[in-house]
């Protein structure tokens, strides 16, 4: 069963963010405005944000609905009427990133033992998908805007070295260890992001008609992205932690933390804030959502890749919170690793992007490195299977 729903998993998620990443392409690029004289970008990841986490909100919330049990309270279904678990002192806890009701990164989470349950425990809850919520809501928009200065093949393989922040965020602030096998890892990843980024000559065709690209632009796009990619540390560093502090699931994690992003992303589109780089590019003291309809008005070619933005990542996210829940973020980081191998492909191929010899082998040291990650999980669920039939013959023959 754990087999299938992993399978499932994975192809929930290539096939939806697949298409996601195509549209997300697609909007860091100009756009043409209805008088046909001229093209323009659009700037607001706050409103690609808003529309996404509120789509997200809504499919997770049916899936509870739907999935739920017939009988059970609202605070049941929401995932409030819940049990905190109390870490006990074995210090092999500080080794698991996993759960200690379900299986995360492999590997069973059995040393917590049940606590209380009570108002503040779900007060404590709602503070952590809060906190979870701000480092998205920050996290997004340098994302977005690093593609003003790199092209997205290279971002696509940038985000690749996410296991480098989740592994530093996990160490940082939750003091957890891991394998000496992750650490060959991220090195061989860390290693090839830097002879890709070496042998690049191409410049996103976004900066080029904007003037976006001096001389210390690329440095630029890169720091955006290595900041994108701490926060994004954090926030599955600490979505682990619940997971092994609460007894929730995915979807109703997928629920709070998209409707908090949706309150907080909304409160800083409406509200007239001067301009802050990055966060608030809007001039003056303008709502951001009013320049972001106003640009959905002059160029409604826009529409389209913003709907399949939207709607693409919301439907991914049941698969990715799915995942998240039985088989922890360094599992998810791995299936999302080896997609974004395809993404860069399907973007080479859609958008034309030409990548040099050194690119292509700077890529092969990265997912290289993942290959390393894969073949070790696997030995290692095989031998797990081994040593469980191994004991099963041994209480058959009792």
């Amino acid at each position: 069963m754990s087999v299938l729903r992993l399978g499932l998993c994975v192809l929930g998620v290539y096939s939806m963010f697949l298409l996601w990443a195509v549209a997300q392409e697609r909007l860091s690029v100009p756009f043409q405005h209805i008088d046909g004289q001229s093209t323009d970008k659009f700037k607001s990841a706050l409103f690609l944000g808003t529309c996404q986490s509120f789509l997200s909100s809504l499919s997770a919330l049916a899936y509870i609905v739907i999935r739920g049990k017939a009988g059970s309270s609202l605070s049941s279904l929401l995932g409030l009427s819940l049990t905190s678990m109390a870490q006990t002192n074995n210090p092999s806890n500080s080794k698991t990133n996993g759960s200690s009701s379900i299986k995360v990164n492999g590997h069973a989470h059995s040393s917590s033992v049940p606590s209380h349950t009570s108002s503040s425990t779900s007060k404590t809850l709602l503070l952590r998908y809060l906190q979870i919520s701000a480092f998205i809501t920050l996290a997004a928009p340098f994302g977005f805007a690093a593609l003003s200065y790199i092209t997205y093949p290279t971002m696509v393989l940038g985000k690749s070295c996410k296991l480098v922040p989740v592994m530093l965020m996990n160490f940082v602030m939750y003091r957890r260890r891991f394998a000496p096998h992750k650490y060959i890892v991220v090195a061989m990843v860390t290693a090839g992001i830097s002879v890709f980024m070496g042998f690049g000559n191409e410049r996103p065709s976004k900066a080029s008609s904007n003037g976006e690209q001096g001389p210390h632009g690329q440095l630029i796009g890169i720091l955006y992205l290595v900041i994108n990619l701490i926060l994004d540390g954090a926030v599955n560093s600490t979505q682990d932690e619940v997971f092994v502090r609460y007894k929730v699931t995915g979807q109703q994690m997928m629920l709070w933390i998209n409707l908090f992003c949706t309150l907080l992303s909304t409160a800083l589109g409406t509200l007239p804030l001067p301009h802050i780089p990055v966060l608030h590019p809007s001039s003056g003291l303008q709502s951001e959502f009013a320049s972001a309809l106003g640009f959905i008005r002059t160029h409604p070619s826009v529409i389209v890749p913003l709907v399949q933005f939207s709607l693409t990542g919301a439907l991914g996210q049941l698969f990715i919170f799915e995942t998240l829940q039985h088989f922890g973020s360094l599992t998810l980081v791995m299936i999302t690793l080896t997609r974004k191998m395809f993404t860069m492909v399907l973007s080479v191929v859609v958008y034309d992007h030409k990548l040099t010899l050194g690119q292509w082998a700077g890529a092969g040291i990265v997912f290289g490195g993942i290959s390393v990650e894969a073949w070790v999980k696997r030995k290692e669920v095989h031998a797990k299977r081994v040593l469980q039939e191994k004991e099963k013959a041994k209480i058959e023959s009792l």
